[in-house]
């Protein structure tokens, strides 16, 4: 095989392949290689192209004793970083005059470990809120068997605060648990049909003591004719359940919730048929700075409050997941004083 069929075949390989000589000197860079090094790296010596110490270390150690090894490359155009796995392999007879050469081979694993990084930022959110009440638990009852043994009025307040902690992490452990169904049945499409007047109107109903206790009124306007969608009617209930039941911990200062469902021929942001529900709230809203953010697990817009307010930062997040496996979209708007408006549109027509 001549040299430029070689060359013909490295650049037909969509990934980043570099090969060295043992005088340390690039032979050749494929196409897929050149965004990575620049069109001027042949010939030239590898330690002054690729530069990074845990790279040039494993280069360095292949080219001695031909063990395979690996190592990160970080790259990086002004908009974005993209990491890469790069594998060094020995190539006996590789380089010039049959002399030894090291082929590298550049995977991008931007993605994976992006995955990795919200994995291990996931562990540490749930660690902090399983450890907050823990700890708020574990100082009652240390101040229950110590200085308040004998104080009935401190005991009866701290049970309280204590049965508060346990029902944080028991709501927080079940949006886990719901969380962790959402994301793992997410690509299976929901077959059966189902009303989603029915839905809506159903949780409303399970809903209205907490209304009637927020001194909050629900108007609900949708067609009089049933509404049928291909859902799961558990994890829709659950998304409206979500979303009135913020509206009524954040909104209630408006004194009325209005949903509104619409159907229409093609919905653009579906581009198909769809029906649109829209949850608002005429309270205090928040910074559409937060708008972006919101759907993230265990972000909160007010910290404080949503803690107060029974909240585990996790009800956005399970909607989103529902919203998605139903091929629907998930859309908030917000602004300070002037409440929120939630809308779910969902396919009408069967999901593919």
């Amino acid at each position: 095989m001549d040299n430029t069929t070689l060359d013909l075949i490295l650049d037909a390989i969509p990934q980043p392949i570099i090969a060295i000589d043992a005088s340390e000197r690039i032979l050749c860079v494929n196409s897929a290689a050149v965004s990575l090094v620049g069109d001027k790296a042949a010939q030239r010596n590898y330690v002054s192209i690729l530069r990074q110490p845990a790279l040039l270390q494993a280069i360095e150690a292949t080219l001695k004793d031909d063990v395979p090894r690996s190592a990160k490359y970080l790259s990086t155009d002004g908009a974005q970083d993209t990491i890469f796995k790069v594998s060094c392999r020995a190539a006996p007879g590789g380089g010039k005059g049959g002399a030894k050469a090291v082929i590298l081979f550049f995977e991008d694993i931007s993605q994976l470990e992006e995955v990795g990084q919200m994995r291990r930022d996931f562990v540490a959110n749930v660690s902090h809120e399983l450890r907050t009440p823990l700890t708020a638990l574990i100082g009652f009852i240390e101040t229950l068997r110590g200085p308040a043994r004998d104080d009935a009025k401190a005991a009866t307040r701290f049970l309280n605060i204590m049965q508060d902690e346990a029902e944080r992490m028991n709501r927080l452990v079940g949006d886990l648990m719901s969380l962790n169904r959402v994301e793992g049945n997410e690509r299976v499409r929901p077959r059966q049909r189902v009303v989603l007047n029915e839905i809506v109107q159903s949780t409303l109903h399970s809903l209205q003591p907490l209304a009637d206790q927020a001194g909050v009124k629900f108007e609900f306007k949708s067609p009089q004719r049933p509404i049928e969608i291909n859902g799961d009617s558990d994890q829709l209930t659950q998304v409206f359940t979500n979303i009135i039941g913020n509206a009524l911990k954040y909104g209630a200062s408006g004194g009325r919730i209005s949903l509104r469902m619409t159907t229409v021929t093609r919905e653009a942001a579906l581009r198909a048929p769809g029906v649109r529900i829209q949850v608002i709230d005429y309270g205090a809203g928040m910074d559409p700075l937060h708008l972006p953010r919101v759907t993230e697990r265990f972000y909160r817009a007010d910290d404080h409050r949503s803690r107060e307010l029974g909240g585990t930062g996790l009800g956005l997040a399970i909607v989103k997941h529902i919203v998605n496996r139903h091929r629907g979209k998930l859309n908030i708007d917000s602004a300070l004083g002037e409440g929120t408006t939630v809308t779910v549109m969902l396919p009408t027509g069967a999901l593919s």
